[in-house]
């Protein structure tokens, strides 16, 4: 039984484990999200994304993202639909992930979800399927995890946040696989708010400055992890 093999049957159980303690059904439904799927599935047939490359997945945090000026060196792809949840990462997971063959996966998901109403359990849970099906399917696939952010416009909810945080951090803690990227601590300023200056007028999305400072931090998880260096391979 490989090392793989191990951490797949122990994700399963954590993820049995992590559902029992939350709510008793999920109720989401992942349809709404067809259009948006589709989309990317268009974009497929007209130029396919090499494969090996750095897949960024999840809500408008991703969406939003500039990939080709914040990872101008890097072969990366974004999938990130806005309003999603992470069970819509795992719902479409097989064509927003596993038909990329990423080496390496950076996912921002939970915000939502926690504003839906869901328990700190059941997004790591959502989470932790999320791995399990990766592992199964992509066994040497690298998942950086980016915390949920402390927002102006979400503040009354860090609380829950955190607990998902923590959970999660923990889980990534044990498996040489995840890697939890934390952007709670530099983005809180010295009065324990949210920094203003890294928000758009929203107070919930990112500004220049925000994904500047979320640039940083995710390209040092890169480089802990070492797929750099195999993404920059892959480019040549």
């Amino acid at each position: 039984m490989t090392k793989y093999l191990i951490a797949f049957i122990l994700t399963l159980a954590i993820v049995q484990s992590a559902i029992a303690q939350s709510e008793p059904q999920d109720p989401h439904d992942s349809s709404r999200w067809q259009p948006a799927i589709a989309k990317f599935e268009a974009a497929d047939q007209e130029k396919m994304p090499p494969k090996n490359a750095i897949l960024f997945v999840g809500s408008s945090s991703i969406r939003l993202w500039d990939l080709n000026k914040s990872f101008p060196d890097l072969v990366t792809i974004n999938r990130g639909f806005g309003g999603s949840q992470l069970a819509d990462s795992v719902h479409f997971l097989d064509r927003i992930v596993l038909n990329y063959q990423p080496q390496s996966i950076v996912m921002y998901a939970g915000d939502n979800d926690i504003k839906a109403g869901k328990s700190p359990q059941r997004v790591f849970a959502d989470f932790a399927e999320f791995v399990a099906i990766v592992r199964k399917k992509l066994p040497a696939t690298k998942i950086h995890y980016v915390a949920i952010k402390p927002s102006i416009s979400r503040w009354q909810l860090v609380t829950q946040m955190r607990e998902t945080n923590g959970l999660i951090e923990s889980y990534c803690d044990a498996d040489e696989l995840l890697f939890f990227v934390d952007i709670d601590t530099p983005m809180m300023g010295a009065n324990k708010k949210p920094r203003p200056g890294l928000f758009a007028k929203d107070g919930l999305h990112l500004n220049v400055p925000g994904y500047i400072l979320w640039n940083k931090i995710l390209r040092e998880s890169f480089l802990q992890s070492g797929c750099i260096e195999n993404a920059k391979t892959h480019s040549q």
